[in-house]
């Protein structure tokens, strides 16, 4: 019963494992994202196609008391309900756990929020972007001004982090609340709910943010491209092949003997030894560090500098853009990439491509079985057939 990204993806995790999903979309229009960003031939998102993969799409009017009994006949049948509307809202329409538990103990909730279902801030409609704003992972991400602050507006990464991040929180307390369905007595009351927090989920990314404030007062800000405290971890500017505008390499140096390599390979035996054996070494003469890397790196391109780079087992990666990932020696081994068909009509259709399945499991298929589905139920009973004509399903 999600929408947009959060629910929808954690829906796509499961749905790629082998989970029967079916998504609940109001008729006529469905899911919102079907049409967001680019749209295809037949005027629906190629997103879309990705994100509703393996799904079946049931289209009900929840506005309507007839809607809402068809999803509680769903439910009853069902082993996870999978919603990320605001807080109260399933209860306001008699759809909570209490109005369904009684009817189906063993039913599991997985409910999707900005701030969780609990609390003063329970009530507030949460997006994805205030919410990474408001988890502390927008501060640390930018350009440092000198007292240690933003040097003005956070870099936002150009995606939905905290909905991805928050689906993939759904998805994992979804299978660990069947795992312990599966362990407790069958005293029929095994369902529980499974309670994720879009804040919450960004504030299980944020490492020792919290106990260093607390035990050393230190508050992280934000750091560029590098991270605070680990040195070198950066990216580096490279002469470009076709323009005066240099391009960037990132490189992972802060192991102890892979920064003896690096500096090894850029001709300067000089920054190793004692001052600079270990990270926190290391991080003392960061500025000097940096400074040497970069002063290399110009003088070389991407492709030169990956040589070198690799030749001393050194860690290096371009930064690549979506084409560079299609046309990658190593998506096109993994599979990472696959076609997968949008019928349009019974003999007609296309490709779309779109990411695997991840992880890869042993002995299980990652071909996703079809794309995300047309609106609708795409059954022909005669009591759906009586709903639809009266606007409660599409």
């Amino acid at each position: 019963m999600g929408q947009l990204i959060a629910g929808p993806f954690a829906g796509q995790l499961l749905g790629q494992f082998g989970a029967e999903v079916i998504k609940v979309e109001p008729p006529n229009v469905g899911d919102p994202l079907r049409v967001w960003r680019e749209l295809d031939v037949d005027g629906t998102s190629p997103w879309f196609r990705s994100i509703g993969r393996n799904k079946k799409s049931v289209a009900i009017d929840l506005r309507k008391p007839e809607g809402r009994q068809l999803v509680k006949q769903l439910a009853i049948k069902s082993d996870v309900l999978l919603e990320n509307f605001k807080p109260g809202t399933l209860e306001r329409w008699s759809l909570g756990p209490t109005d369904l538990h009684p009817h189906n103990p063993s039913l599991i909730f997985t409910r999707v929020s900005g701030y969780g279902q609990t609390g003063p801030w329970a009530p507030r409609p949460g997006y994805a972007s205030v919410c990474e704003a408001e988890s502390g992972f927008r501060y640390i991400n930018g350009f440092p001004a000198e007292n240690g602050g933003l040097a003005g507006p956070p870099v936002r990464p150009n995606m939905s982090l905290g909905d991805s991040v928050a689906g993939l929180h759904a998805a994992f307390g979804t299978v660990l609340a069947l795992l312990g369905r599966q362990r407790r007595p069958r005293d029929g009351k095994t369902g529980i709910t499974v309670d994720v927090s879009i804040v919450e989920s960004m504030l299980n990314l944020m490492e020792g943010i919290i106990p260093e404030y607390d035990r050393k007062g230190k508050t992280r800000g934000p750091s560029g491209s590098s991270v605070t405290g680990i040195v070198p971890t950066n990216a580096y500017p490279c002469l470009s092949s076709t323009t005066s505008t240099p391009t960037y390499i990132v490189i992972g140096a802060n192991g102890d003997t892979i920064y003896n390599r690096l500096m090894n390979a850029i001709s300067r035996p000089d920054l190793t030894g004692p001052l600079f054996q270990q990270n926190h070494h290391r991080v003392a003469q960061q500025q000097e560090i940096e400074k040497a890397i970069s002063d290399w790196t110009r003088q070389h391109t991407v492709e030169e500098v990956e040589e070198v780079m690799r030749g001393a087992g050194v860690p290096v990666g371009q930064v690549a853009c979506v084409k560079d990932i299609m046309d990658c020696e190593q998506t096109k081994a993994r599979g990472a990439v696959r076609d997968v068909w949008v019928p349009n009509g019974e003999n007609e259709g296309w490709n779309v491509k779109m990411q695997g399945t991840f992880p890869v499991l042993s002995g299980v298929d990652s071909q996703p079985r079809w794309s995300g589905p047309d609106l609708g139920l795409g059954m022909t009973s005669a009591d759906v057939d009586e709903l639809r004509d009266r606007g409660i399903v599409g």
